[in-house]
């Protein structure tokens, strides 16, 4: 297996496994590639909004960037040319989408378009990250590009538009309100899943980590500290009383973007689930595996997703649920249960007592407003 190094022809001071034809299913979260799956059944959908897009939406978009941004090639911003072509290397893209900076002092970034996607940076990012940082960065974009989120987002939105249309139906405030949340929801988990793509773009955790530190913090981590930030994102996960999970409920409902700690522990999670470390030993799905994705098996893994996740949530409201037993915790806990059920035709789930193992903790050696495309 050959590294991005010998692709690029650059000398990193680390080496990187080129993931050579990895399918970006092999890193996206369950309940991302369920939606995906579940637009992706959509056929001719997607075909009718890239080419209406392309006539002018997308047309426009580029001009605004091409006439107010700075397009990144080897002559210009050489320094992120080197980084974005590496990032693509390791995820094995062929060709590079284009690339622009534009003039914000933020830590941030886009994928736009759907018929032919670009990516834009800002400014910020440049100056607030180290090379290895924006490696991860860009990685995260290209992650985005990869899973087509710009286009299933778009797409998302034009069936949230026709929702808002049957508003006036007595249930139809009701249905829109639930469609709304359903759509953050899953944007919410997109973003977990480019989280994945950036480090695998890096394939350090420790980087990951510190983008995340930045994104909450800043460009200076010299008076933060690595085991101190992680605690802090346990502490938000299980403190308080059920007063905090109620305001953390409000709080996250209306993001299109999980809050930073929370994003740095689900990404420390799948660290430790063994997931980064098979895909670095060659064990992913590959873009040409002739078996067709199941838009009931990704139904099923994303209901087991949100299933285990409350199983292990230490959340106070979460907890009390959960101890309600044959009440409200029961029914809640065994609802993503159910959907999977169905999804198998009614057979009951066969008893697991299994553990998986637990792959070494790479993380322990170191103690939004809506945009036409994806803010990191």
């Amino acid at each position: 297996m050959s590294t991005d190094d010998e692709v690029t022809g650059a000398a990193p001071a680390r080496r990187r496994v080129v993931l050579t034809g990895i399918s970006s299913r092999s890193w996206e979260h369950p309940a991302d590639r369920g939606a995906l799956a579940a637009l992706r059944e959509l056929r001719g959908f997607d075909d009718v909004l890239k080419a209406l897009s392309g006539l002018w939406n997308e047309r426009a978009l580029r001009l605004e960037y091409l006439g107010s941004a700075i397009r990144v090639d080897h002559r210009q911003y050489p320094r992120v040319y080197r980084l974005f072509a590496e990032a693509a290397a390791t995820l094995d893209i062929a060709e590079l989408p284009e690339l622009y900076v534009q003039y914000d002092r933020s830590i941030n970034g886009m994928c736009i378009g759907m018929s032919k996607p670009f990516l834009v940076v800002n400014s910020g990012a440049l100056e607030l990250l180290d090379d290895e940082e924006l490696r991860c960065l860009l990685g995260h974009e290209l992650g985005h590009l990869l899973s087509g989120h710009a286009l299933y987002r778009t797409m998302a939105m034009v069936l949230h538009d026709w929702a808002t249309r049957l508003a006036w139906l007595p249930v139809g405030s009701l249905a829109l309100r639930a469609i709304s949340a359903g759509l953050r929801e899953w944007w919410r988990k997109a973003e977990l899943s480019s989280d994945r793509a950036g480090l695998l773009a890096v394939q350090d955790p420790h980087v990951a980590l510190r983008l995340g530190m930045k994104l909450a913090g800043g460009g200076d981590l010299s008076e933060v500290d690595v085991t101190a930030f992680l605690e802090q994102a346990a502490e938000y996960e299980r403190a308080g009383d059920l007063r905090d999970s109620m305001i953390k409920v409000g709080m996250v409902l209306d993001r299109t973007h999980p809050l930073p700690v929370a994003r740095a522990a689900a990404l420390r999670s799948w660290v430790d689930s063994g997931e980064y470390q098979r895909i670095l030993a060659g064990e992913y799905l590959r873009r040409d595996d002739p078996r067709a994705s199941s838009v009931r098996e990704d139904v099923k893994a994303a209901a087991d997703s949100y299933r285990e996740t409350f199983a292990r949530s230490q959340d106070p409201l979460v907890s009390l649920l959960r101890r309600l037993g044959d009440g409200a915790g029961e029914w809640v806990g065994s609802g993503a249960g159910r959907v999977r059920d169905w999804m198998a035709g009614g057979r009951r789930p066969r008893a697991n007592g299994g553990e998986s193992s637990r792959a070494d903790n790479p993380w322990s050696a170191e103690a939004d407003d809506d945009q036409p495309g994806d803010p990191t």
